[in-house]
């Protein structure tokens, strides 16, 4: 089973960072029981300076935290700020060439705080989802809802848009799963809270990256039979 690891700055993480990729993997291999990959067209974090990392070349940063972190465990398809609308163009051909299984997807931050507003978001999720099952007709897709960040907390309109988005996104899943490929929607991790599980009032610490992979592991688990419990493993 080949899973692909989709999303934005959240999921990509920057040098010196573990991600939520990284507790996702060790989960997988722990609860799988069997031969699982990790495929996507990328390796690396974002380098933005931090960890003492040279800044020269974010796109080859591989400072992850985690040592134990192998180089063809670490693929994905995220990017620092990129949304919906950068990866729907970009999915069928890394799906298709990976021969992705199943997608997890954590998008719609970026989009609704820079780009589009939420209608708009919810239809390059549609474009998404389209272009992925172009490529990989069986792709099975688990999609998480947007986590409200510090902005959403001081600014009522964007946390309008936030709670919007997750509406429409949660009507798409509905009208666009289907028994061949089919689309399940994540809750938001429970208990989330920004001061605890974040760095930053966005992007999460070691305790967000446990809350978000467990979410997608819970899903995985309960509505397909993949996996187990999520149990983190005893890291930072």
């Amino acid at each position: 089973m080949r899973f692909m690891f989709v999303g934005d700055s959240m999921t990509i993480g920057r040098a010196g960072d573990y991600t939520w990729r990284y507790r996702m993997w060790q989960h997988l291999g722990a609860a799988l029981g069997g031969p699982f990959e990790i495929v996507g067209p990328r390796t690396a974090l974002y380098d933005d300076g931090a960890a003492g990392a040279p800044a020269a070349d974010p796109a080859g940063c591989q400072a992850y935290a985690g040592p134990d972190f192998p180089g063809e465990a670490r693929r994905h398809l995220a990017g620092w700020g990129e949304g919906w609308q950068h990866m729907a163009p970009l999915i069928g051909p890394a799906a298709g060439a990976a021969g992705a299984d199943v997608l997890l997807v954590s998008l719609g931050l970026i989009d609704l705080g820079f780009y589009t507003r939420a209608d708009q978001t919810a239809e390059n999720v549609r474009r998404f989802v389209a272009a992925a099952r172009a490529a990989r007709p069986a792709v099975r897709m688990v999609l998480l809802p947007v986590i409200p960040n510090v902005r959403a907390r001081q600014d009522a309109p964007f946390a309008a848009e936030v709670a919007r988005f997750n509406e429409l996104l949660a009507k798409a899943v509905a009208d666009l799963t289907t028994d061949a490929s089919p689309i399940l929607l994540a809750a938001r991790p429970a208990s989330y809270d920004i001061d605890h599980d974040t760095y930053d009032g966005t992007h999460p610490n070691a305790s967000g990256e446990h809350r978000i992979a467990g979410e997608f592991a819970a899903v995985l688990h309960q509505a397909w039979g993949i996996g187990g419990p999520y149990r983190p493993a005893p890291q930072p």
